[in-house]
């Protein structure tokens, strides 16, 4: 894989953190609630620091992407983001039936990430 194939894939992986953060607290009230109360989870305060705690880890997640791409970077950007998809199967494991795949797509991420981890110093 070239560098500039490698750069762009780090980049839509530090677009797709960058914005999840950004939509996750903007729909804080919203989307983001109802995921968390279509899992259980029914204390807004809890809704809500659940939602913040998300938000700040993707934010940190895109930054380290952007600004260090280093193997130990891609490397935590993976485990997040299994650990994420573990927790969202376990709250609403009928989100790897919806047709748009809001988990389905971490299959590919999880792929490009193990990738540049692989090839990066």
């Amino acid at each position: 894989m070239e560098y500039a194939e490698s750069r762009w894939l780090r980049y839509s992986l530090v677009f797709v953190w960058l914005a999840t953060a950004l939509v996750s607290v903007q729909e804080l009230r919203g989307q983001s609630r109802m995921l968390l109360v279509a899992g259980g989870v029914t204390d807004p305060r809890l809704a809500d620091a659940l939602v913040w705690a998300g938000a700040a880890v993707d934010a940190v997640l895109g930054l380290l992407l952007l600004v260090w791409p280093v193997r130990r970077v891609y490397g935590l950007a993976l485990l997040v983001m299994l650990g994420m998809t573990v927790v969202a199967t376990v709250l609403q494991p009928v989100l790897w039936l919806h047709p748009l795949g809001p988990l389905t797509k971490n299959v590919p991420i999880g792929v490009v990430l193990w990738i540049l981890m692989r090839r990066s110093l």
